[in-house]
């Protein structure tokens, strides 16, 4: 659904939500590089400047922007009674988040997730390995690690010339990459954490 430009009347009425998701439409549609507060602004049927009331800049509404997405990406999976399922699932849904959003691919592999937001998205998750008597620390490193391998490899096929996306036979073969090394990362810290 996209917002569009609007008629004459009475103002848009502008929130940090209706933003960032006007956001995620441009930036979906047209990439990065195209998600400018002007832009935006058009998107919204609003001035430019008047977002600024609400992100002092454009930092701002890009690190909201990957906030908004890594919500979207853990409200998708249920963590499992075992850790290493749980961990299993956050890596698959975290995947499926970032092939839905090709373009922000690489805006959250360069600006990280509020720490705090993080950790609050990912109570359930990291419950599980405190349940299994895995130190807080510990559990941070496992899961931020199938994190980064997730980014890594969907920046990988992201990155892939067009016509090869669409290709059922280099879907395939990205998947079962991405499957396999999913498997090693969660077996390895199976054995390293037990």
């Amino acid at each position: 659904m996209t917002s569009g430009p609007r008629r004459a009347g009475r103002p848009a009425v502008l929130t940090t939500e209706r933003i960032v998701a006007a956001a995620v439409e441009v930036l979906d549609a047209e990439g990065l590089e195209a998600l400018t507060m002007r832009r935006l602004g058009t998107q919204l049927g609003v001035a430019a400047m008047s977002l600024y009331r609400h992100f002092p800049n454009r930092d701002a509404l890009l690190a909201e922007v990957v906030n908004r997405l890594f919500a979207e990406a853990v409200s998708e999976f249920a963590p499992e009674t075992a850790w290493p399922e749980a961990l299993t699932g956050f890596g698959v849904a975290y995947r499926r988040m970032l092939l839905a959003h090709p373009h922000a691919v690489p805006l959250l592999a360069t600006h990280p997730v509020d720490v705090d937001l993080g950790l609050e998205l990912l109570t359930g998750l990291l419950s599980r390995f405190e349940a299994a008597g895995i130190a807080a620390r510990d559990a941070l490193t496992a899961v931020q690690s199938v994190g980064v391998y997730v980014l890594g490899h969907a920046l990988a096929q992201v990155g892939t010339p067009p016509a090869e996306q669409h290709d059922e036979s280099a879907r395939a073969f990205y998947d079962q990459w991405f499957d396999s090394g999913l498997l090693a990362m969660v077996t390895g810290f199976e054995r390293q954490l037990v």
